[in-house]
């Protein structure tokens, strides 16, 4: 089959192609091949399997990948890509001026009279702030792309659809660069009341879920009843609406510091305002009075009463049982066994919510091996996958098609509006309309690079890349993976464009 398929390729791509394949197969191939479990395992860890992963993966051996990929030890960048995240605005800007900047500019353009000159500063402020949105889904992608702590960089996208927060709510496209690699990355394989902490200190949090306007006499509930609804036990866990109030008079006070307009504390409350960062805790705001959360009583005492109540959530059974299930929804099936779910739930409650132990419990489970090549991939997984296995290490200089097609698929970075984030479930994303999406993406990856190698000008520059799909990987473990059908698609594809895409639409490249 291989052999058809190569001899009806153009002479001068065929030929690259296979003086490529040729040059990586000496160089790499002797640690190759993978089992179908192991390549199976290596696509459910990471982004998607490709070369250099595989051989990492051989070389380790699966107990101490899986190791490594739950405790890295480094999270370093090819060059290229390192050089591109510290161009970045967001990597050298503290979060404070990044909004202050910000803040300025707009109100100096809601001081504008003339609509016209309005209409213009209107938009100059506005690109400003899709700049800073897609600096932060550039280091993103970038890391998603190329960093070996992969496990890490899934389990960023996880928490932080788990924490959703929409990227065009009021300022947030200021925030959520700082949101993501603060509050939600540092966390991602730490302990979790650490991650909930950290979000419920974020002012990007605090402003999505209206917790800024949240004050004594003025009760917002929107994040309190989000924290126990989506964050911890989740909804017919046991808590009461009586439950949520106290939450929220509990989380009075927590807002977004304004620091060109500090707030005028009370003289008998100085001691108690908090100001760290963008987040500030103004107990001018704050209901003093006692509560009584989940049964506990909480005396009114500031601040403190928050972590308080942020504590008793991370401690609650319920937290655990929910929080396990949705890792094991994610990570093994859209209906957990029980007895999985139940586990990962011991361990949480043991380790105080450890999350690598949590998944050390599920990777070491027969459900999750026995679900390894199972779940359909959502848009990021197969979006991230395919540019993964087609390019491998070599960096893109343009990730606007891989937002691009993120948006098309209805899975753009940052994108959800309402605090549930991205369903995890495969019917979301197997309908007719999302399958003649992707094949359409599938093309566009497959038939060159789409300008992922394009630096926009003046001026343009571009450096040719053809997606290499049938590398060494694919010959030496993904081949014999393929069922019939699929392989005699791909014998009958009519060039190496047509080939990537019949493969990149096969239903075993869309499962992981």
């Amino acid at each position: 089959m291989t052999a058809a398929i190569l001899s009806r390729w153009p002479l001068c791509i065929g030929a690259t192609a296979l003086l490529t394949l040729s040059a990586s197969s000496t160089e790499r191939a002797p640690s190759l091949p993978l089992m179908s479990q192991e390549l199976a395992l290596v696509n459910r860890i990471t982004w998607g399997a490709n070369l250099s992963t595989a051989i990492e993966f051989k070389t380790l051996g699966s107990e101490h990948f899986l190791s490594d990929q739950l405790h890295p030890s480094s999270d370093s960048l090819p060059a290229a890509a390192r050089e591109q995240i510290d161009g970045l605005s967001i990597s050298h800007t503290p979060l404070e001026q990044i909004v202050a900047e910000a803040d300025r500019q707009i109100k100096i353009v809601n001081a504008i009279a003339d609509p016209d000159l309005k209409q213009a500063a209107q938009k100059v402020y506005q690109d400003r702030l899709n700049r800073l949105g897609r600096e932060a889904a550039t280091r993103s992608l970038l890391r998603d792309l190329y960093s070996p702590a992969q496990l890490k960089e899934q389990l960023t996208w996880f928490w932080l659809n788990h924490f959703n927060v929409h990227l065009y709510k009021s300022n947030i496209r200021t925030m959520i660069g700082d949101y993501e690699d603060q509050a939600i990355r540092s966390h991602a394989l730490g302990h979790f009341c650490d991650l909930l902490s950290a979000t419920a200190h974020h002012p990007a949090m605090l402003r999505y879920l209206d917790n800024d306007q949240n004050s004594s006499g003025h009760i917002n509930e929107n994040y309190a009843r989000e924290i126990m609804e989506l964050h911890t036990m989740g909804v017919g866990s046991g808590y009461s609406q009586q439950d949520v109030q106290e939450l929220a008079r509990i989380l009075t006070g927590l807002g977004v510091a304004q620091p060109q307009n500090p707030p005028k504390i009370k003289p008998e409350l100085q001691d108690q305002y908090v100001h760290a960062g963008l987040f500030e805790f103004n107990p001018n705001r704050h209901d003093y009075g006692d509560k009584v959360f989940l049964g506990h009583p909480i005396a009114g005492r500031g601040l403190a009463e928050a972590d308080e109540a942020l504590g008793f959530l991370c401690r609650s059974p319920a937290t655990a049982r929910f929080i396990s299930k949705k890792l094991a929804v994610y990570f093994v099936s859209e209906d957990p066994p029980q007895t999985l779910v139940d586990a990962m739930a011991e361990t949480f409650n043991r380790t105080n919510g450890d999350i690598p132990a949590v998944l050390k419990t599920m990777f070491q489970n027969s459900a999750f091996k026995n679900s390894l090549g199972r779940r359909f991939k959502d848009p990021m997984h197969y979006v991230m996958s395919a540019v993964r296995l087609a390019y491998d290490d070599r960096v893109i200089l343009n990730p606007g098609p891989i937002l691009g097609w993120l948006g098309r698929l209805a899975e753009p970075l940052y994108g959800h509006e309402t605090p549930d984030g991205y369903p995890l479930i495969d019917a979301a994303w197997n309908g007719p309309g999302q399958m003649v999406t992707r094949f359409e993406v599938a093309r566009a990856i497959g038939s060159n690079a789409a300008g992922l190698f394009k630096i926009e000008g003046p001026p343009v520059l571009e450096q040719p890349a053809f997606p290499l799909v049938a590398n060494s990987l694919y010959f030496s473990s993904i081949q014999g993976i393929l069922g019939a059908a699929t392989s005699k698609a791909l014998s009958q594809a009519n060039s190496p464009q047509d080939w990537n895409t019949l493969f990149l639409s096969s239903p075993e490249f869309m499962h992981r």
